[in-house]
């Protein structure tokens, strides 16, 4: 899947609403495992640095949590927005 960013914006904050919306959406369930950084790298032709920003964002806001030497995953019952 490839997925067009806006060069003009911030792209970690772009890649960051679009992870967001795949777990609201169910295509990352909770408890899943989030791609690693190295996949959603090659995704998005982004830098691995960039992904991290990602997935520090997400865990920021609750909707992820890192697990050391084992991945990122989606956390149990991410944040109801509103």
């Amino acid at each position: 899947m490839s997925v067009d960013l806006d060069r003009t914006r911030s792209i970690w904050r772009q890649v960051a609403a679009i992870v967001a919306a795949r777990i609201a959406d169910g295509t990352y369930p909770a408890r899943s495992k989030l791609p690693s950084v190295v996949e959603l790298s090659a995704e998005f032709s982004i830098a691995s640095s960039t992904v991290q920003k990602v997935y520090k964002k997400l865990q920021d806001d609750g909707l992820a949590r890192g697990e050391v030497g084992i991945g990122t995953f989606v956390a149990d019952e991410p944040p109801m927005e509103g």
